[in-house]
């Protein structure tokens, strides 16, 4: 039984919390979190034990951590979690840092210790499906990837002047989708973007509507388009264009009912948050960390991987202020 600490009890460590509880071969031992209430209302859903954070990665009762903390806290988590020799699974971004990624990853190496980056969406089932398909060579060479991320409204604007910015907060995902399906290292980033949903966003000197072109070496594309505004719901759709044929990832609705009437045909909306549109993704990758822990196997997305995604996302910020494409 794999006993497992989450360090962070708000919304994703209740998600983590919830997939934990679905897997026969783990289970939540410790939480932590900087407020009391959700630690001890997480503790008593799970039958855990409150501690602070230095208690949990030290605990004898704790062999894996999940870091579903701000993503400032997650550098010092990390350093303790190596030194502790605790299996770490810890939520993008892994730093706002490139060179903090640098040297978690010095540190997590030296220690020799699991690590995944939680790019929950490449466990989606759908989008796994489409990787899958494309390295079974059933579209053949892989061309031109599309990918669309909408959310149904934007945050805060005091959530905003925190997040690193749309491309290292919301892109981020997309930007490692675009590693999973390309098969191939990009090695050029051109990105423009817009404050078209609200007016206060940018000011914040961030945008809210954005395109990201890549480009790999052997001249593979991946167009990525992003808005904080989506009136239908939660658009996430993929499509990836081959030598021998297409594959298309649709959106997940909230019921499979179409209506047809002298009006046409109707389907239902999209599924409006992201919590419901990736349960099953939340679920799948916890499970396949636990696996790759019990296995003593290697697990992807790696810390590296979340680092290159965090270079991606740095180029496409340059690339905005610059007016011009970045060369990785």
């Amino acid at each position: 039984m794999l006993k497992i600490g989450l360090l962070g009890c708000g919304r994703i460590g209740q998600v983590h919390a919830r997939s934990i509880g679905q897997i026969e071969g783990a289970v939540v031992t410790a939480v932590s979190d900087a407020f009391t209430a959700p630690a001890e209302a997480l503790a008593a859903r799970t039958k855990a034990t409150v501690m602070t954070s230095e208690e949990l990665i030290a605990s004898a009762d704790v062999d894996a951590v999940v870091i579903g903390t701000p993503t400032d806290t997650h550098y010092d988590l990390i350093h303790l979690a190596a030194a502790a020799d605790k299996a770490i699974f810890c939520e993008k971004p892994v730093d706002m840092s490139a060179d903090r990624i640098r040297d978690c990853i010095a540190v997590v190496e030296k220690a020799d210790v699991p690590f995944m980056t939680a790019f929950n969406r490449r466990f989606d089932p759908n989008f796994a499906n489409v990787q899958a398909r494309i390295e079974q060579g059933e579209i053949g060479e892989v061309e031109i990837v599309t990918i669309q991320s909408r959310d149904p409204s934007p945050p805060p604007v005091s959530y905003i002047k925190s997040s690193g910015g749309l491309f290292r907060d919301m892109m981020i995902h997309d930007l490692d989708m675009a590693r999973f399906l390309l098969g191939e290292e990009p090695v050029s980033v051109y990105a423009v973007g817009s404050a078209l949903v609200d007016p206060a966003i940018g000011e914040a000197g961030d945008v809210d509507t954005a395109a990201v072109t890549l480009t790999t070496a052997s001249g593979k594309i991946c167009q990525i388009s992003n808005s904080r505004r989506a009136t239908y719901g939660y658009d996430q759709r993929l499509e990836v264009h081959g030598s021998k044929g297409m594959l298309r990832a649709e959106n997940m609705l909230e019921n499979t009912v179409e209506v047809a009437t002298d009006n046409g045909f109707r389907k239902a909306p999209a599924q409006h948050f992201f919590l419901e549109r990736y349960e099953a993704a939340y679920r799948a990758e916890m499970a396949y960390f636990v696996d790759q822990i019990q296995a003593g196997k290697a697990h992807k997305p790696s810390i590296t991987d979340g680092l290159r995604a965090q270079l991606l996302a740095d180029a496409a910020t340059r690339s905005l202020e610059a007016g011009t494409p970045i060369r990785l």
